[in-house]
């Protein structure tokens, strides 16, 4: 790949995001199949540990995975009034099969609450059968006419948990639950911090009686919904007849929940955590942790300093790390820094015939402080004992760029009480997270967006943002129970 400069930041955000990509090659437009994505290898290995992991916590909390059919009957779409409304315009409808049209059009998936509600019809008899705690990893299509890369596509990746309990308390126990799963996913593994809290009624999902949502800030001030959990009431179980008998003999309509996160993740991860020089990547989502690079100038140093690399990469891989020996040939140390540093290597380790000789190695995190010449610093680490040293490193590096995400949204975050001091926020383009009150109603809810682009993040959970306070909206001047948080999204 051409060793293009990646456009900064401050100049061209929107560039600076898909320059990251490209360097990185984490993925690329498909092209040929309008709105999709190709996801490269080193973009999908991120993915895998985004899946690895969750999947590890849903299982705990005792769901099982499942799959279910990729084409949806149009019927079973719909079936739920406000579902149908919602996807309608972003469905993908498949008329002819076998060189015949089809007796009933067929959607792609864009969700599967509707086909998971007629196999739970089958499955679901007794009180005995519930709960029932179903998660699915799949692809859908929704034909989005505006895409980006992770963020907007019309086929993605995701991961769709759906539920079905007994009782409403139940099942809202598990929305929240799933919801906790996601928040704390995001803070241990993506170094993400969120805001948890509920969507408005504008918002919500279509079929849904209740949204709730994390939310990160990405480095230009905007917004983004990282993870929904939706309590579907029994509108879903209505609508294909799922019912139970209960322990005295009654029946009633089941109560369902449904939660997911996507690959938008990934565009989530860049966003959050990348710089000018390209992708960062937290240790526990990199698919690469410590990149290798053996320097000698003669053959005769060659043997010695490729041995110590790959007794010193055994000794890591034992603790669980991946590594990589980057012995090309042919190829500058220089040219091998650049790559590493654009594909986001949270580490290097670099490895020649002095350190051998002193029993060290240096070493340079991808984001490390500067000297006095403003240069990145590298540190010469003994190679007695390196395991546990590069462990630490990592580990303070996790936690780092966690704390540089908080901080920045922290800096990022103000509390306003006038239209004028709302308007300014949102002048020119720009966005932040504001904590501001609002009447409550979808007509200044859109009002506020048509006027400024800024919409309604959610509305936060106990501990989620300022303290419930009684106010008056910043639009209407009427009552306003609490803040709610305002800001420009993806």
């Amino acid at each position: 790949m051409a060793e293009a400069k990646i456009t900064p930041r401050s100049e061209d955000y929107a560039q600076w995001y898909q320059d990251v990509i490209a360097h990185a090659e984490l993925a690329e437009q498909a092209g040929v199949v309008k709105g999709c994505m190709v996801i490269r290898p080193h973009g999908y290995a991120i993915w895998e540990k985004m899946q690895q992991d969750l999947d590890r916590r849903f299982k705990a909390t005792g769901h099982k995975n499942a799959c279910f059919p990729l084409l949806i009957p149009m019927s079973f779409i719909a079936k739920e009034a406000e579902h149908v409304d919602g996807f309608a315009p972003e469905l993908a409808i498949v008329t002819h099969a076998g060189g015949k049209e089809l007796e009933e059009p067929y959607c792609i998936r864009p969700t599967s609450e509707t086909i998971i509600g007629h196999f739970f019809s089958k499955w679901i008899s007794s009180h005995r059968d519930l709960p029932m705690l179903i998660n699915q990893w799949a692809n859908v299509m929704r034909w989005e006419l505006r895409t980006r890369i992770f963020l907007r596509t019309g086929e993605f990746l995701w991961q769709e948990g759906h539920t079905a309990h007994a009782t409403h308390a139940d099942a809202r126990e598990e929305v929240y639950r799933m919801l906790d799963v996601y928040a704390d996913f995001a803070r241990e593994v993506m170094a993400m911090p969120t805001i948890r809290g509920v969507k408005t009624a504008n918002e919500r999902f279509a079929g849904a009686v209740e949204t709730t949502c994390i939310e990160a800030f990405m480095q230009d001030g905007k917004a983004l919904q990282a993870g929904t959990s939706h309590d579907l009431g029994q509108n879903f179980g209505k609508a294909f007849d799922v019912q139970f008998q209960d322990a005295e003999g009654k029946r009633d309509y089941v109560w369902q929940t449904s939660w997911g996160v996507s690959t938008r993740l990934v565009g989530a991860l860049i966003m959050t955590h990348s710089d000018d020089d390209g992708l960062v990547l937290p240790p526990k989502m990199a698919p690469i942790h410590v990149a290798i690079v053996p320097i000698y100038r003669k053959d005769d140093e060659r043997a010695a300093v490729l041995a110590a690399a790959n007794k010193i990469a055994a000794e890591l891989r034992d603790d669980g790390l991946v590594v990589e020996i980057d012995d090309r040939e042919g190829m500058k140390p220089g040219a091998k820094y650049y790559e590493w540093e654009r594909k986001g290597v949270p580490l290097r380790i670099e490895i020649g015939p002095r350190d051998l000789e002193a029993g060290t190695v240096m070493t340079k995190l991808r984001i490390a402080e500067t000297d006095a010449n403003g240069k990145p610093k590298k540190d010469v680490v003994p190679m007695e004992g390196i395991g546990v040293t590069v462990g630490r490193m990592l580990d303070d590096f996790q936690q780092a760029l966690y704390d540089r995400a908080l901080a920045l949204r922290e800096a990022n975050t103000v509390s306003v009480d006038t239209w004028a001091e709302f308007e300014a926020v949102f002048a020119d383009g720009a966005s932040k997270f504001v904590w501001a009150h609002w009447d409550g109603t979808t007509e200044t809810e859109l009002a506020i967006k048509d006027a400024t682009k800024a919409t309604i993040r959610c509305i936060p959970l106990d501990g989620e943002g300022p303290a419930p306070q009684a106010g008056a909206c910043i639009r209407t001047g009427k009552p306003s129970a609490q803040r709610v948080l305002f800001a420009k999204n993806y």
